[in-house]
């Protein structure tokens, strides 16, 4: 088994050579990197701009941080963002105006914090906790997005791609006839790819994070996108195989994009509440990848072998289907 298995391994390599993939790798690399650390590192992120308007000075000590207004007109301006808070103090009480984000928690949220403005001379103490400033928490977060978004697709097209490459070769009618082990083949892709990923995260992490950083969430984060990559890529190894051909696939590959993964990236970044997303198996995985990043342990032992359950289940499936399928070539 194993003299063929490097046989294939070294076809693997080939096919992935001439398909670009690693030249496509590097390049969501630089694009992801550059973002980062030349545009998202850069936004203005200050907490709710508070304007106000109080032409009859009713207020006469408040905060620094908000910023006066001359006219009505100026202070809708400014809240119109959706986004800012006003203060209209012209009337004998003072009101918070807002563009409603649609999320009554955030909306009180944003108008306690403009109130709260209002009285500096109320002192709170806080305590701080964890070693992480703004941007140090913003690049563990962007990064931890764009890993598992990446392998997701990667994974799941990455491969599937290669199948397809094989089927118009005619590879899989070839192996129909030789004796070919089915497990070397589906374990020669398996670790071209997990390796791939795993070098992929490895210089992800430590562009963005910096050396110190990316190296000390290394060792977790390898074990959360070893499990992603494996999983989507047997996911898509066996659609590639059961799907004729690449339209249809190209179909699946748009459900998985929309209907998957984004309710899993709203209920993970936004006040939406669906109990329903607990049962979904994506957002377990987002959640890992991105409480990796901040050695935040969230996940017990069920988890890992729920991953494992499912890893030998995807396993068995791609066997049997491409059992089949060589079968029918054969």
């Amino acid at each position: 088994m194993w003299r063929g298995f490097i046989s294939i391994l070294k076809k693997d390599f080939k096919l992935i050579l001439s398909s670009k993939f690693f030249l496509l790798a590097l390049g969501s690399l630089i694009l992801y990197s550059c973002y980062i650390n030349f545009v998202y590192v850069k936004l203005d992120q200050d907490i709710y701009p508070v304007y106000i308007y109080d032409p009859m000075n009713t207020h006469t000590r408040v905060s620094s941080e908000v910023t006066q207004v001359d006219t009505i007109e100026d202070l809708k301006e400014k809240y119109s963002d959706g986004y800012s808070v006003g203060i209209d103090a012209s009337s004998i009480e003072s009101e918070i105006v807002i563009v409603t984000s649609g999320i009554t928690s955030t909306d009180n949220f944003r108008a306690a914090y403009a109130l709260s403005l209002l009285s500096p001379e109320s002192s709170y103490t806080v305590e701080n906790i964890g070693q992480n400033d703004k941007e140090m928490k913003n690049r563990r977060e962007i990064t931890s997005e764009f890993l598992f978004f990446e392998l997701a697709a990667v994974g799941f097209l990455g491969l599937a791609s290669l199948i397809f490459k094989e089927k118009q070769m005619g590879v899989i009618r070839v192996h129909g006839i030789l004796p070919v082990n089915k497990s070397a083949f589906i374990i020669s892709k398996l670790c071209l790819f997990l390796l791939s990923d795993l070098v992929f995260t490895c210089l992800l992490s430590i562009i963005n994070l910096g050396l110190s950083a990316g190296w000390n969430v290394l060792p977790v984060v390898f074990i959360q996108a070893g499990i992603l990559s494996i999983i989507m890529a047997l996911a898509g190894l066996y659609c590639a195989i059961r799907v004729p051909d690449f339209k249809q696939f190209s179909l699946l590959y748009l459900v998985l994009a929309i209907f998957i993964t984004t309710p899993v990236f709203l209920a993970a970044q936004t006040n939406i509440n669906w109990n329903w997303i607990n049962y979904h198996p994506m957002y377990h995985l987002f959640m890992g990848m991105k409480n990796s990043y901040f050695s935040t342990p969230s996940v017990g032992s069920s988890y890992y072998l729920v991953c494992a359950l499912a890893i030998v289940l995807l396993f068995l499936l791609v066997h049997r289907a491409l059992t089949h399928e060589m079968a029918k070539e054969g």
